[in-house]
């Protein structure tokens, strides 16, 4: 198998925004406003919950993969759609490296066993795309465990679609000089600093090799079955909010939330409590 790696390798392409969007919305630097913003998030927070219902009812099994660049938005994403989730229903999966053991197991090998069960919707912050871009990349693996990768991977999504999963893979897309915003950002607050990591730094300096890594891992993994959706995310605020949109537009579910219940009084059973000077109790300074 041949890799033809693109000339231009560059992901950052500008997508205009949809003509029918309200200016008002948008603040000089075009960026979304936060009052719109969190209006609309809490609007979409309430819909991923009777999404989780509907799944847990449906007995769906849902992945959702999310990958792009560091600083690209995917941790941020993630966390905005699990805020009000219930986590045994929809859950994060962001697997540390390989043990030895591990890399000398099939590739997929610890990948597979967090995929969802029924009624369960699994995000991964990083997936076995890890292969085709970082390690790649980075050299971290071989050019045969590249190309196997390549030919792999597709028929392992298909496989998945086959049995019954759903599988959603979302690229966010940052550009050079906002990654670099973001980094010089990080870098400037100490309590932000421990994001910005080696590996960081040589992927920023590496920008149109990670960019022609991802082209080819589009141009072999972009299938029918489970195609990668693009979201732009100079704007985090906008991408996220786009992001959950596509998410929730995927499914054609219904409101199957449960019935308010009346909670129980309590029993009246004899009990007798413990000397409080028996307790530690934490000091109380508010």
């Amino acid at each position: 198998m041949s890799t033809h790696i693109p000339p231009h390798g560059a992901d950052d392409v500008v997508v205009p925004p949809s003509a029918d969007r309200d200016p008002e919305h948008y603040n000089s630097q075009g960026r979304l406003r936060e009052s719109v913003y969190a209006a609309e998030l809490a609007r979409l927070q309430e819909q991923l919950v009777l999404l989780q219902y509907w799944i847990q009812r449906q007995g769906l099994k849902v992945l959702v993969i999310f990958e792009g660049r560091g600083s690209a938005g995917k941790g941020g994403a993630i966390k905005r759609i699990t805020e009000r989730t219930s986590p045994r229903a929809v859950r994060v999966v962001a697997l540390p490296r390989p043990s030895d053991r591990q890399r000398s197991q099939w590739y997929f090998q610890r990948f597979v066993e967090h995929l969802p069960a029924a009624g369960e919707m699994v995000l991964f912050d990083r997936s076995w795309y890890n292969r085709s871009n970082v390690e790649w990349v980075m050299g971290y693996c071989t050019e045969a465990e590249h190309e196997e990768f390549l030919r792999s991977c597709p028929e392992l999504e298909r496989m998945l679609v086959r049995s019954g999963m759903v599988v959603l893979k979302y690229w966010f897309s940052v550009s050079y000089e906002e990654q670099r915003r973001r980094f010089e950002a990080r870098n400037s607050e100490p309590l932000k600093r421990w994001k910005l990591s080696e590996t960081d730094l040589l992927e920023h300096e590496l920008y149109v090799r990670y960019s022609r890594a991802k082209d080819i891992t589009f141009q072999y993994t972009d299938i029918k079955q489970a195609p990668w959706y693009v979201v732009p995310s100079d704007d985090k605020k906008a991408a996220r909010l786009n992001c959950i949109n596509h998410l929730l537009a995927q499914f054609d579910y219904e409101d199957v939330a449960p019935e308010r219940i009346e909670l129980p009084s309590m029993r009246d059973e004899p009990y007798v409590r413990p000397p409080l000077h028996e307790q530690t109790f934490v000091p109380q300074r508010w």
